[in-house]
């Protein structure tokens, strides 16, 4: 009998251990904003040069992902349409882009609106997808949430944040920092262009002081102006160690709750917003396609490799990595789910 075992025990050594299962780690993501569970999702923008990316059909893959988040209630793709022909809102103005974003969340009664650009397509045999996805609040008081916000900064749980991470959150932060100390420009008003060049008759005579409109006055005011502000700023650092508006990096960390509610200070920026462009010959894009198709238990034939091949599939993987990787940097990542695999050639 001893004999049997050690001849079952060298045979699973010879073998490396395949007959035996591996954990395949699911990661997964939650809604870390209770105060933006509604949300609805525009139809993305085409911005690239191939004339048939549809952008309504990025919007329905994004649609489906975001659904599939725990925490999250998608309005329809359809139904947003719709109150975008009713109320003549288009988003894509750049002046009034934003404030008919904030509009429309609030006619639909939902806390946000997700407007989107596909930056860059193209499809199989070299799959990629650009994409740049801006949230807007319906709440105009909501300021943008900084890639991250809600991570455990100053705890024991620091170190387990991906490297990938830390560097994305202290570069907004750096990007914030750097902006309160940018000088101040003021560029000179274009030179005005005259239809002919005037008759010496026409001439107007000297003058001490400068006319209205003389380009040469406008150049000193606007350097009397620059000195000013910067004495101003010198005043200003001298008194101060730091400039009142320089952001803290306590900031990434959620305020203690308070008896009275906070002042309103209106943005027109987007509260969340992410640039990504995915390469289906990216190693890590792929490991994470691979992980992605094994827990859909998808029962089409084919493996990882055909979601390249299809666009439908492609697309609303990269949708899903786009989500992902947004709300993960915000501190929405949930419990990994591990489950034990059998090798294929079991």
């Amino acid at each position: 009998m001893v004999r049997w075992s050690l001849l079952i025990s060298a045979a699973i050594s010879l073998a490396g251990c395949s007959f035996l299962p591996k954990p395949a780690h699911q990661p997964r993501v939650q809604n870390p904003f209770p105060q933006l569970s509604r949300v609805a999702v525009a139809p993305f923008f085409n911005l690239t040069a191939n004339p048939t990316v549809d952008g309504r059909h990025f919007a329905l893959a994004y649609f489906h992902e975001l659904q599939s988040v725990p925490g999250f209630e998608v309005v329809p793709v359809g139904v947003v349409e719709s109150a975008m022909i009713d109320y003549g809102l288009a988003l894509d103005n750049p002046e009034t882009g934003a404030e008919d974003a904030r509009r429309l969340a609030q006619l639909l009664g939902v806390d946000a609106i997700v407007v989107g650009s596909v930056t860059e397509f193209s499809a199989w045999p070299k799959p990629r997808c650009g994409l740049n996805v801006e949230w807007y609040a319906a709440n105009p008081c909501f300021h943008p949430i900084p890639a991250g916000y809600g991570l455990p900064w100053g705890t024991t749980d620091e170190e387990l944040i991906p490297g990938s991470l830390v560097y994305e959150a202290e570069m907004e932060l750096a990007k914030a920092q750097l902006a309160t100390q940018s000088p101040h420009f003021i560029p000179a008003p274009p030179p005005k262009l005259l239809p002919r060049a005037p008759a010496a008759e026409e001439l107007p005579p000297p003058q001490d002081e400068p006319m209205p409109g003389d380009h040469e006055g406008v150049a000193v005011q606007m350097i009397d102006e620059i000195g000013a502000i910067g004495a101003a700023e010198k005043t200003d650092n001298t008194a101060a160690s730091l400039p009142p508006d320089w952001p803290d990096p306590r900031g990434f960390q959620p305020a203690a709750p308070s008896p009275v509610r906070a002042a309103c200070h209106p943005s027109d920026k987007p509260i969340l917003q992410h640039v990504r462009t995915y390469d289906g010959h990216d190693g890590d894009f792929t490991t994470a396609l691979e992980t992605y198709v094994y827990f859909r238990d998808d029962g089409r034939p084919g493996d990882w490799r055909s979601y390249l091949e299809r666009t439908d599939d492609f697309v609303r993987f990269c949708c899903h990595m786009h989500i992902f990787e947004m709300l993960s940097a915000r501190g929405g990542a949930a419990e990994t789910r591990v489950v034990w695999r059998w090798p294929d050639s079991r």
